[in-house]
């Protein structure tokens, strides 16, 4: 065959291949459309999953007359029109294939009035972009699609539909998370004409969380850490899980850019470093987070359906994420509010240059508004009454006698008696009464009784202890015998030359020998058991994929929690009165003292209800 230009049907029926996977593809391309007229309410009607008909209303901008055949043609936007602004979007949609695609593949009807107009215009469209002609209409300022019969003309595609029940769910879920994006737009969903959501504006931080509570459930706000963080032109805000309220899925992970939910290995990655030695083995954490920065440092144009993104400058925002949930997370305490410290959460990160004007203008963010929780204080809350062990974090010091060597010597415990002095405050964790089984402390407090597992929690104040005299001193870096010589590629000699001073700030001494050979002559001390070779080769791996790698720190720290676990407190050693109250204050000073370092709780609570509930008292 001759080569020949496709019909225009086809064309936008191809397009739609990649755009309209199902009907909820449909819906996220409407909703983002509404978002972008500026909508205060958006309904969305839903017949049989979507399949029958996907109506959605909006009270926006509305679309002039004269535009509406062209909103209704291939790569016709109001949103771009130069590469200049490709390169800064800030808008939901931008590329105008939606509506054209959505018509080639089923029976599309646009309505649309502008504030100023007398009436509405409807037109009807099939994908061919042609034989408009609009008809008027007494709809309301805003604009309505209707789809119906979604692949109707495609019947291999149709088939392809799960049950009515699966399709809906899909688009349920979908707007969940969207209306997690927009706090100051309220939501309407129905389905076979009931409604199945109603979500009225949000603007005030209660009215989110209770948004946020809607859609995550109550026990996730109950259960989390709020965050409004801001460095170098990044800003931070939303909600993450405390490790003890985790999930066995990744059901619960929504992350938006610039108010675009997406899904990013990058920001994956840093998520998992901050939680690293927190989470219990399989768990998974949860969180509502939201990343807004300077729209022309992030590509948003990587992908068809717009879910994946491509930033700019990857080290510094995967420091920034890491750093900010690994405060935020490691300085709550036991019963109080934790305010971050006014410090750069990376400064003491190795990062590449920024770049120049980061934090001009950082795009819609989690709202109409920018920030989602308002001004840049850098604060992180406990959003739970304290201090209540299935929403609790850590932190403390401890060395340990073995390792003397390496570690400066300190005492177990601080064996000083209690002061005789009357104290008026009660502290968090209170006060001992028994050492239960040899095993268990029981603790007094002000509002309940307090349970600790001795061995869990000395083992997390042991693995911090080590873990930040580790990072205070010199990483001791040992000879090896033997010299190592590693056979990689050109490109991977490369980069280990060009990270080589990164390399030697964690003890290892790595040169290049050759185009394609690296020689290791010195490796941590600490990390004398393990497979040396293998480590240098994954963390290569990891700079070339994410431009970054904690597998040194990881096996540095698997070590140091070795250590811990096996120079803390063993279980059925008895513990004196002053040693247990010594131990509940280390408690309350150290960082992610909720659990120990396998993810294991290292303490619970009941409240005075919670006892008089078990024994009927005042029923």
């Amino acid at each position: 065959m001759r080569i020949h230009s496709l019909p225009i049907q086809l064309v936008n029926q191809i397009a739609a291949g990649e755009v309209v996977e199902r009907p909820s593809s449909v819906v996220k391309e409407l909703v983002e459309n509404c978002f972008d007229a500026g909508a205060q309410q958006i309904i969305i009607d839903i017949e049989q999953g979507g399949a029958r008909l996907i109506k959605i209303r909006d009270d926006g901008c509305g679309i002039d007359k004269e535009d509406l055949p062209l909103a209704l043609s291939r790569h016709a936007t109001s949103k771009i029109a130069s590469l200049q602004d490709l390169e800064q979007v800030a808008s939901m949609g931008f590329r105008g294939e939606a509506l054209p695609s959505i018509s080639s593949v089923a029976r599309l009807t646009l309505i649309s009035r502008t504030a100023d107009a007398e009436c509405a215009w409807s037109v009807c469209a099939d994908g061919t972009e042609r034989n408009f002609d609009p008809q008027p209409d007494p709809h309301p300022p805003g604009t309505t699609v209707d789809v119906q019969d979604l692949f109707y003309n495609t019947p291999a595609r149709r088939k392809f539909l799960k049950a009515e029940k699966t399709e809906f769910a899909h688009i349920e879920t979908l707007i969940k998370r969207m209306a997690l994006s927009r706090f100051d737009i309220s939501f309407v969903l129905t389905h076979n004409q009931k409604e199945i959501l109603n979500l009225r504006k949000a603007h005030e931080v209660s009215a989110q969380e209770q948004r946020v509570a809607d859609i995550c459930g109550p026990e996730f706000i109950k259960n989390s850490v709020t965050i409004d963080y801001s460095a170098s032109g990044l800003q931070l805000s939303g909600w993450v899980g405390l490790p003890t309220f985790s999930r066995s899925q990744q059901d619960m992970q929504f992350f938006y850019v610039n108010g675009r939910l997406v899904k990013d290995k990058l920001v994956s990655h840093a998520v998992k470093q901050a939680y690293q030695d927190v989470l219990y083995n399989g768990r998974h954490p949860v969180f509502v987070l939201y990343l807004t920065l300077d729209p022309t440092l992030v590509d948003v144009n990587a992908h068809p359906a717009k879910t994946e993104v491509r930033f700019r400058e990857g080290r510094l925002v995967h420091d920034f994420l890491y750093s900010a949930l690994h405060r935020s997370l490691a300085n709550v305490r036991p019963g109080q509010t934790v305010t971050v410290l006014e410090v750069d959460p990376l400064e003491s990160a190795p990062l590449i240059n920024a770049g120049a004007g980061a934090g001009a203008g950082a795009g819609a963010g989690a709202g109409a508004g920018g920030s989602l929780l308002g001004g840049n204080s850098r604060q992180s809350s406990y959003n739970s009454r304290p201090p209540q062990q299935s929403s609790i974090p850590y932190s403390v010091g401890e060395s340990i006698r073995a390792y003397a060597k390496l570690y400066q010597e300190t005492p177990a415990y601080s064996t000083e008696p209690l002061t005789s002095e009357p104290v008026s405050i009660t502290p968090p964790l209170g006060y001992a009464i028994a050492h239960l089984h040899n095993i268990y402390i029981l603790s007094e407090t002000a509002t309940g009784i307090i349970l600790v597992d001795t061995h869990a929690a000395h083992e997390r104040i042991t693995y911090e202890r080590l873990k930040q005299q580790h990072a205070e001193g010199v990483i001791p870096s040992q000879p090896l015998l033997l010299p190592i010589k590693l056979s990689v590629t050109s490109a991977e000699a490369d980069l280990a030359e060009q990270e080589q001073e990164f390399f030697t700030q964690l003890g290892f001494e790595l040169t290049r020998s050759g185009p394609e050979t690296l020689t290791l002559r010195a490796s941590p001390a600490l990390l004398r058991n393990v497979d040396k070779e293998q480590l240098v080769r994954d963390v290569l791996a990891d700079l070339a994929v994410n431009g970054v790698s904690q597998r040194i720190e990881e096996h540095t720290n698997t070590v140091l929690a070795s250590m811990a676990c096996h120079g803390s407190v063993r279980a059925h050693r008895r513990l004196s009165i002053d040693e247990m109250n010594a131990l509940l204050r280390d408690m309350e000073q150290t960082e992610r003292i909720g659990q120990c370092n396998h993810g294991r709780p290292t303490w619970i609570e009941l409240s005075t209800q919670d006892l008089d509930k078990f024994f009927m008292r005042g029923q």
